[in-house]
């Protein structure tokens, strides 16, 4: 067996922040895959190195912005799973809720059986104007996403799903958090887990804590900050904002880290995740 062989499949999931360096960063690493959310318009100079999906960058979360799975080697074959609008689709056929928050990809590597991989990105939405709310949340878009990859789950064991990205969503509150928001967000986590996908990542120690710890999580808490906000650098990122979900026929062969120390953090507001799966 090659040395190329016996080097696990190699998975970057990233929120690019609509920036072309961030392609630039991603075509200097040593990856097989990438699974990106809040993606532009490859610029040309890295474009011809790389497969992107077929989708139009037109289309889009409200036309802001789209997610996106890219091929950086050929260690594996992709067939493209075309996203629908779900009002016009037809059964067995891959229905999007929200145009832009969902690309998939069917790989198959050099040796195994072939993987779907998803990429996801919960958008912020607002209550409706009736409420007088200035709430943001993203946990309904979540719910819509768990909705709509259930469709690659055809049966209750030996399914071979692997899903990331940002979903906007925390995992967990401590004793100064808050209930309500802890109770919403850990539906999105039990829907997953109950589809047989367990979040498998990143946690501590597979990547850098928060220092100073944040009040709103608990002490024994794994959770590592992959997002610092405008007022933040990522020194000093506090939340956890991205997640890594595999089929639990996958979950034991699958490695996930999150590159957030300052040095190696990149040019978006969101750090990468490493995600290495040994066939």
């Amino acid at each position: 067996m090659s040395l190329t062989q016996e080097r696990p499949l190699r998975i970057v999931s990233w929120n690019m922040a609509h920036r072309h360096d961030s392609w630039r960063t991603l075509g200097e690493m040593d990856i097989d895959l990438a699974l990106l959310q809040e993606t532009c318009k490859p610029p040309s100079d890295i474009a011809e190195h790389i497969e992107v999906d077929p989708a139009p960058w037109s289309t889009g979360v409200r036309g802001r912005w789209r997610t996106a799975i890219a091929k950086l080697s050929h260690r594996m074959c992709v067939e493209w799973l075309e996203p629908k609008q779900i009002a016009s689709t037809s059964y067995q056929e891959f229905a999007v809720s929200t145009p832009g928050t969902l690309s998939a990809a069917r790989i198959f590597p050099e040796s195994g059986d072939p993987i779907v991989v998803v990429s996801m990105c919960a958008e912020w939405e607002r209550p409706h104007s009736s409420t007088g709310s200035s709430w943001i949340y993203a946990d309904a878009s979540a719910h819509r996403i768990v909705s709509d990859l259930a469709i690659f789950v055809g049966r209750q064991k030996g399914h071979r799903v692997l899903a990331a990205g940002d979903l906007n969503i925390l995992r967990g509150y401590g004793e100064y958090g808050s209930n309500y928001w802890r109770a919403r967000y850990d539906t999105v986590f039990a829907r997953f887990e109950a589809m047989g996908m367990p979040c498998v990542g990143p946690e501590h120690p597979n990547g850098k804590q928060a220092e100073p710890w944040p009040s709103e999580l608990p002490k024994d808490s794994k959770t590592v900050p992959t997002f610092h906000s405008n007022r933040q650098t990522p020194a000093t990122a506090s939340r956890q904002l991205d997640f890594v979900f595999a089929s639990e026929e996958l979950a034991d062969q699958t490695q996930v880290r999150a590159l957030n120390e300052s040095d190696i953090w990149g040019p978006s507001d969101h750090c990468r995740i490493m995600v290495e799966l040994a066939l």
